[in-house]
């Protein structure tokens, strides 16, 4: 992520912050996962409207994320300006843990699933190859799930 939406994005968090909490990795991460039904769903309707000369693929939302001493806040990152959106989700960080990194699909980029305590499903979060870097550092702040 360059100065410019680093800058951004903490203009963004600073009024959100508790009194003493400290921001301590900014970066950007496709969030979520699309369901191979939804994926087949998609294609077939796209491929059948347009007479197969178009062909449309789903993938997770980019996002911003924020990791601070006390919380994990997620923003839009899918905005007009590319610039961070409004906040999705905000997540204490002594209730989420970490699946060990893994490549991506291809090999580009890094993977990891989140677990948040108390819900049953896990948060994929896919690391895109210009933020691997971010990736590995994020990683390695969070605990790893059992």
């Amino acid at each position: 992520m360059n100065n410019r939406r680093s800058r951004q994005l903490l203009d963004a968090v600073n009024p959100l912050l508790a009194g003493g909490e400290q921001v301590e990795l900014t970066g950007m991460a496709n969030v979520g996962s699309v369901s191979a039904k939804r994926q087949v769903l998609t294609t077939a309707v796209v491929g059948a409207l347009t007479a197969g000369t178009v062909i449309a693929t789903v993938q997770p939302r980019p996002t911003y994320w924020v990791l601070t001493d006390q919380r994990l806040l997620f923003f839009d990152g899918k905005t007009a300006t590319g610039k961070p959106g409004k906040l999705l989700v905000t997540v204490p960080r002594n209730l989420v843990t970490a699946a060990p990194l893994s490549k991506a699909l291809l090999g580009l980029g890094l993977k990891t699933l989140l677990t948040i305590e108390g819900q049953e499903k896990g948060l994929k979060m896919v690391f895109p190859p210009a933020a691997k870097a971010a990736g590995r550092d994020f990683a390695a702040r969070i605990p790893v799930s059992l």
